[in-house]
């Protein structure tokens, strides 16, 4: 979440004619995350979350994140419920933007995982692949393998900081499309699972936010962003895989759907391409965020110790030993 678009009392009163049962009375910016415009909203009683879409999520496509979101919703996965407006919408008109207010999900993220963390984590996911079975939608998948290329290509690599890695990044990201995986077990994922989508509360996970990544891909690739997003520790500036999180994190999967041993054999691979998405897209993020932007930049520099880390491992059991 972020704030890229600022808004005044005016589009509150604005978006308060566009709604019959709430009376929006605040609102504040929130700067956390990096892909849309986001404030907290209150009424008298109650917190919802006001997303302004920007950059990276086209306007067709916003339908797809708000029928998931109240389909997973109405299937017991805990996750923000998009509400209508009085024409029956989910979306809204806000400062010539897509828009969308979303029900305020109870709990917090947290700092640090531990291991029973990650074994929950990994049991509340296979319970959402199971439940997005049910849900008949599609979405190709906009940052997958084959979308990398382009994305590499309009990254400007004027930054001291990122001298020589453009031969490093084409070089990985040729090798890793060669040897991509085909035919897994696949169907909608969340697609972003950092640790800041994932709430708990009484360190209980409470549920997930932030489904505006979520497409049609590899149940196993969603595993592969969790193992990077969430099973790394941190000494100092020095990042290194925690195995027992990894081990803990498919455990947890496992309880609730089982992972054949193809999509074991593809984790490495898996890893390698989440990781190089990442450090694609914080580099980009980077070098073309506005500074007037009230964000948080997050360092690209983690994702490349990351990916020569997963370059180092060969095998699944790599991962857990």
């Amino acid at each position: 979440m972020a704030v890229y678009t600022k808004i005044s009392k005016k589009d509150i009163s604005l978006i308060n004619k566009k709604f019959d049962f709430q009376n929006f009375e605040s609102f504040k910016g929130i700067k956390q995350g990096i892909e849309n415009t986001n404030y907290l909203l209150k009424s008298k009683n109650e917190k919802f979350i006001l997303t302004i879409f920007e950059k990276r999520v086209e306007k067709k496509e916003i339908p797809f994140f708000m029928k998931l979101m109240d389909q997973l919703s109405d299937l017991n996965i805990a996750c923000p419920k998009p509400l209508k407006n009085r024409k029956g919408d989910f979306i809204i008109k806000l400062k010539n933007k897509s828009a969308c207010i979303v029900t305020f999900l109870k709990g917090k993220d947290k700092k640090k995982l531990n291991n029973k963390n990650c074994f929950d984590i990994g049991k509340k996911i296979a319970q959402m692949h199971l439940s997005t079975k049910k849900i008949k939608l599609y979405r190709k998948n906009s940052m997958g393998i084959k979308n990398l290329n382009p994305l590499l290509n309009s990254i400007k690599f004027k930054s001291k900081k990122f001298t020589n890695i453009e031969k490093f990044l084409k070089t990985n990201l040729n090798d890793i499309k060669k040897k991509w995986p085909k035919k897994l077990p696949s169907g909608i994922i969340h697609g972003d699972l950092f640790i800041d989508n994932i709430f708990f509360k009484n360190n209980k996970l409470s549920g997930l936010i932030d489904f505006y990544f979520a497409a049609n891909d590899y149940y196993m690739y969603e595993i592969a962003i969790c193992v990077n997003a969430l099973c790394f520790d941190k000494s100092r500036t020095k990042f290194i895989i925690n195995k027992k999180k990894v081990k803990n994190l498919i455990k947890g999967y496992e309880s609730v759907k089982k992972i054949s041993r193809k999509e074991k054999e593809s984790l490495n691979i898996l890893c390698r391409g989440a990781a190089m998405r990442y450090f694609l897209t914080r580099l980009y993020d980077y070098t073309n965020t506005p500074k007037t932007a009230l964000i948080k930049i997050k360092d690209p520099r983690e994702y490349y110790q990351k990916l020569v880390i997963h370059n180092n491992l060969k095998n699944y059991k790599d991962y857990l030993n």
